[in-house]
């Protein structure tokens, strides 16, 4: 069991529990999955740039990555239906909670000036999204077989009802938030 879903059924559930003021554990929220996206826009002229990204997903997750296509044509960026454009991962349960330590723990203090991430980029429902520069902040990432610095985005869905509730599921994982300026 990672150390991190071992700390949320021991102490952080209960904590949540009794700070949201739940009547069943069964409506503590909880990360459901972790997605990560890499957008490759220059991918529709060079396919080795999107092969490349998806060597990167797969290195910084430890799960295999799956190409993203265009849904549909858009002539004024010369995009063709089915044309590859990104690639993407999707991260549940074990392998899920140990890139969520990885992330908070080693990736994210790794970003060049860094003063917290945004509390305003929840979507409503209770899913966080942000965005990264480089995905060289990674260790998994060897820096000089790098052709080009990426960015990519990772959305934490979880089962909160709203986003105070998330913010503090994701705050008790010790994401490190920006503190807000009254």
């Amino acid at each position: 069991m990672s150390r991190l879903l071992e700390e949320y059924n021991n102490t952080i559930s209960s904590n949540l529990m009794s700070k949201l003021n739940l009547k069943s554990k069964y409506e503590v929220p909880k990360i459901k999955k972790i997605i990560l996206n890499m957008g490759i826009g220059e991918g529709k002229d060079d396919s080795k740039l999107i092969d490349k990204a998806q060597e990167d997903l797969t290195l910084i997750t430890g799960q295999k990555a799956v190409k993203t296509k265009s849904k549909k044509a858009i002539s004024g960026f010369k995009i063709r239906a089915g044309m590859p454009l990104g690639a993407m991962v999707t991260l549940r349960n074990k392998i899920m909670y140990e890139f969520l330590d990885r992330l908070i723990n080693i990736a994210i203090p790794r970003i060049r000036d860094f003063r917290g991430l945004n509390s305003n980029s929840f979507d409503g429902n209770g899913n966080f999204s942000f965005g990264i520069k480089e995905q060289i902040i990674f260790p998994e990432i060897n820096f000089d077989k790098i052709d080009k610095v990426r960015g990519l985005n990772i959305t934490i869905c979880t089962s909160a009802k709203s986003n105070n509730d998330a913010l503090e599921l994701l705050k008790s994982f010790n994401m490190p938030f920006a503190e807000k300026d009254n």
